[in-house]
């Protein structure tokens, strides 16, 4: 059993995951986590359908095909196996959560922590072109 290690890094604690960690998020349905996304990006003003963008240029899945994996009630594991995800995923760097993302070593805890940093970006306000990577 892993423990959680923290690191210090320019003031903030880093955290690692451990493997209890990786699979409960691996075991999460997005559909449970998808309307906390919607909230969290309407309640700073910001739309449903900006939040479709940016699932689809992380996931490549469509409106259409997002809204099936939500009837189906995939689990992230899922989720992201069928997902393209886009070669600039890589650029989506900083903490979320208390992990910094780039550090984090199990590739399906990463993926959903990219979508969790974009979520935030949205709420944020910051311009799509930058959520975006453009």
């Amino acid at each position: 059993m892993e423990t959680r290690i923290q690191k210090f890094k320019k003031g903030k604690i880093i955290m690692k995951t451990t493997s209890e960690h990786d699979e409960r998020i691996a075991n999460m349905t997005f559909s449970s986590v998808y309307p906390h996304y919607v909230a969290k990006v309407e309640k700073k003003g910001r739309t449903k359908k900006e939040l479709h963008q940016v699932i689809e240029w992380l996931t490549g899945f469509d409106e259409k095909k997002l809204q099936n994996l939500i009837d189906k009630k995939v689990t992230f594991k899922i989720f992201f196996q069928k997902a393209k995800l886009t070669p600039n995923a890589h650029l989506i760097t900083g903490v979320i959560c208390g992990y910094r993302i780039e550090e984090i070593k199990n590739p399906l805890t990463q993926q959903v922590r990219y979508l969790d940093k974009l979520v935030d970006e949205i709420a944020k306000g910051k311009v799509m072109d930058k959520i975006l990577r453009k």
